[in-house]
Parts: structure tokens; sequence; C-alpha cells
């Protein structure tokens, strides 16, 4: 009888294999079976030499696995005595589902690691020059899944259009013009937008404008997912043109 496995929860960062944590690296060296996300850069594999990889991406309109199965692969490699990484893309208690699959495997006596990714939510905005939070501009920020599990447009993005915060909406693509709608019914149509795709990696592609326009600007554009959408003032560090402005206003002395 086989002692129970090891499900390691490793982080994968948002794109660039180079984000990834070391910690994460060396447990994919130790790993005997390697779940990888479509979110997870396949580059990330080669630490992983000697373990079996399989694809469970999951993407709109296509999955490779559904969560049933990834949970079935996870207890029947943990029952064989196996060391199982979950490659998650960004981190994974972040819209990962990385608990409920940490849920599962202790609940079946397997040894649970977390090993915490560079959300997308974090770094996405930071590789385009966009602070999330700023002195006097923003004294902080929400990050809401645009899509809920029914497929509708979560409630909670309504209550962050009230907000004085940086707003960062994942999975938010689908619901744009409905997000919109509800910064413009809060009356900030004016407010800067970013729509970040494939953020961090060499295919990485932006568009920046307001409330009001940004979803035509995205269409023009043919943005689409994987992407983070941005919104409050603190997008405008992200335009060129701003940075110069800035840099040639003189800062007040700090005393």
């Amino acid at each position: 009888m086989h002692k129970p496995g090891i499900l390691s929860l490793i982080g994968a960062g948002p794109g660039d294999p180079e984000l990834i944590t070391l910690k994460g690296v060396r447990l994919l060296g130790e790993a005997d079976v390697v779940l990888y996300d479509a979110l997870a850069s396949d580059q990330l594999l080669q630490y992983a030499p000697q373990a079996e990889h399989i694809y469970v991406g999951k993407r709109k309109g296509c999955a490779s696995y559904l969560q049933e199965q990834i949970n079935d692969l996870i207890l029947q490699r943990g029952a064989q005595g196996k060391h199982v990484v979950r490659l998650k893309g960004g981190d994974p208690f972040v819209f990962g589902r990385g608990g409920e699959e940490m849920v599962l495997a202790a609940a079946a006596g397997m040894e649970v690691r977390v090993i915490p990714g560079i959300s997308s939510s974090l770094a996405v905005p930071a590789s385009e020059n966009i602070p999330l939070t700023q002195r006097g501009i923003s004294e902080s920020f929400w990050v809401v899944t645009g899509t809920t599990k029914e497929h509708k447009l979560s409630r909670d993005v309504a209550l962050a259009a009230q907000s004085s915060a940086t707003v960062v909406i994942l999975m938010g693509m689908s619901k744009l013009q409905k997000i919109m709608a509800c910064f413009q019914a809060a009356g900030k149509s004016a407010m800067p937008v970013a729509v970040l795709q494939e953020g961090t990696t060499k295919r990485a592609r932006r568009a920046f404008g307001t409330v009001t326009d940004i979803a035509a600007k995205v269409a023009e554009q043919g943005l689409g997912n994987p992407a983070v959408i941005v919104i409050g003032e603190v997008v405008r560090y992200g335009l060129p043109e701003y940075a110069r402005e800035l840099a040639r206003v003189p800062q007040p002395v700090q005393i």
C-alpha cells in the first residue's frame, strides 16, 4: 500500500516564465506528475524533465479537462504515492480554484504544499508602468472577477465602481461593455481604462481609453482573452506622454 502522495499548488506567475519563484522551480524538479494550466508557460516544464506532463488547461469555450476530471487525476496519482504538482497561472489562490483542490487533497490524506505565485492582477499592470496605488491618487485597489461561476457579471463590479480605489478585473473581457456600464452609472465615464492582453509576455498587447470608449478601442484592435482590465486614474502612468509630462513638473521636496 502506497503512502498518501503530495500535492504542491504552485503559482506559475503571470506569463513570463522568469516570474516563477525559486521554490516553485525547486518543487517542479521533485514532481512525479505536473498538471499544468493554459495560463502557465509550458517553458516551465523544463524544470520537471522526469515528470509526467498533463495539460489540463481551460479556456473560454474549450476545456481539455473538466474540474472533476482534474480532481480525479490528483486523487489517482496521490493514491499511488506520487508528488503531484498543480502548476497554475498567477497565484493558485487568486481565482485559481487552488482552495478547492487543497481541500480535496487534504481530505484524501495527501500532504498539501502551497507555493504562492505573482498574480497577474498585480504584475500585468506593473509591467505596463501602472501603479495600483499612488499617494494622493489611489489609496487601495480591488481585484474582482468579471464572470461568476454562473457566467454572470459579478455584483461586486458595481460596488467597486462606487469606490475611489483602482479596480482590476480578471476574466471580464466577455462582459466588458456591462462592466463599463456599471462605471458610467457611477458617474465615471471619463475614468481612464487599460485593457492588457497577455501581459508580461512577448505577445503582450494593450489598449488605453476611457470608460466611454474602451470597448470600441478593444474591438478595433481585436483584443481578447486572456486580458486584465484596469480602471482608475493610475492608468495614466502607463501612457508615455503622461510620463514625459510628469518628468517636466518639479516635484515637491520632502522634508
